[in-house]
């Protein structure tokens, strides 16, 4: 089985070289239908909140690189097949560091609970509605079905920001330099020449 934690702890300064802020690393099923897993990977420039594809590029050519390093000197990281993915933590971008409970308050999150926490019937396993914020360790949200929970961090499964028109709006723009420079190649006028 894949070390995630080493495997973070291997990422960070990469990312960090470049300037980036690791936001998660995780091991999933390949999409290719190949059998094997990807190594997904999630950063971001502070100052963006975002990456682009040349920065997505850049982390994923230092970690191909370190990772290659690595396993030339006799360690396995990843059994098996894998593939690298490399991007941008996206608008409903998922919430995995203390930092993320506390800046995207006030926004509406989902958050699906370990099943050790949620082990007795009478206990809730997911959650949605207004994130509250974070404190000593506890996540509030304000759930549209049940109202206010306090939830330790360490036994979340999963959380993500949802969707909105109000995240939308909150979310700083990627650089869209270039995008008034699109020159339209209709039909018609190929039809014409």
């Amino acid at each position: 089985m894949t070390d995630i934690a080493r495997l973070t702890d291997l990422i960070e300064p990469e990312a960090e070289a470049l300037g980036f802020e690791l936001v998660r690393v995780k091991m999933v099923p390949s999409e290719a239908g190949d059998g094997g897993e990807a190594l997904q990977i999630m950063a971001e420039d502070p100052a963006t909140g975002q990456l682009v594809i040349e920065q997505c590029a850049a982390l994923s050519r230092r970690v191909s690189e370190m990772m290659d390093a690595r396993e030339e000197a006799g360690e396995t990281l990843v059994e098996g097949a894998f593939h690298l993915e490399v991007s941008s933590p996206g608008i409903d971008r998922p919430l995995t560091r203390e930092k993320d409970f506390a800046n995207w308050a006030g926004h509406e999150a989902r958050i699906v609970m370990a099943k050790s926490y949620a082990k007795d019937a009478d206990v809730k396993r997911t959650y949605k509605g207004e994130l509250v914020g974070i404190e000593s360790g506890m996540v509030a949200i304000d759930d549209a079905k049940t109202g206010r929970a306090t939830l330790p961090r360490n036994e979340i499964h999963s959380a993500k920001l949802v969707l909105t028109d109000a995240l939308i709006a909150a979310t700083k723009p990627v650089d869209a330099s270039g995008a008034d420079e699109v020159i339209e190649d209709t039909q018609e006028e190929k039809a014409d020449d």
